[in-house]
């Protein structure tokens, strides 16, 4: 499809706002973004270049019902991946979490989502530097940069925008290039 899909799992509804402005900033050449507990593979799949984002619940787990997450997220999503092949897809990350809170597993799941399209053999894009968080651990970070953009709603709120606009900057090149639509086209 000659778009950026756009999944999300969430729960409080922040990693789908988070998903909406980027839309938005994207214009045209996005998707409507959607909760992955209402569609199927099939769906995530139709789209060569995708924006993924989760939140983190729990500890080092995907977050869904035993999660306390009441519609389901990841956790139930994820396993239909087994032997699926995203070849050639090029995928970007971002993921939520609050560094004063839950400063000892800063953004985990993240990595979750990485490591499970990674494994799909997806190429991932969008690394991002932890310059500006205060945590203490994270699964997110791999060789010294978080492997997708990490939001703080919480904490540094007022970071979110700028953040978004640079990382989009950023990634949006290699999603178009893997989608065939040219950069003078979009906004």
């Amino acid at each position: 499809m000659n778009k950026i899909g756009i999944f999300f799992g969430t729960d409080s509804g922040t990693t789908r706002l988070i998903a909406k402005k980027m839309a938005k900033k994207l214009g045209d050449v996005a998707s409507k973004p959607l909760n992955v507990n209402r569609i199927t593979v099939a769906d995530l799949l139709q789209y060569d270049s995708l924006i993924l984002g989760t939140p983190t619940y729990g500890e080092c787990q995907f977050p869904g019902i035993s999660t306390g997450v009441k519609e389901g997220s990841w956790e139930e999503f994820a396993p239909q991946f087994a032997g699926v092949d995203m070849t050639g897809k090029t995928v970007a990350l971002y993921g939520l979490g609050n560094q004063e809170k839950y400063a000892d597993r800063f953004a985990d799941t993240l990595f979750l989502l990485y490591e499970l399209f990674t494994n799909c053999g997806a190429t991932i894009i969008g690394d991002w530097s932890t310059e500006g968080y205060v945590f203490e651990h994270s699964k997110a970070v791999v060789d010294g940069r978080f492997v997708g953009l990490v939001i703080d709603n919480n904490f540094q709120g007022l970071l979110t925008e700028s953040r978004l606009d640079t990382w989009l900057e950023e990634v949006k090149p290699a999603l178009l290039e893997n989608i065939d639509i040219e950069i003078s086209e979009t906004v």
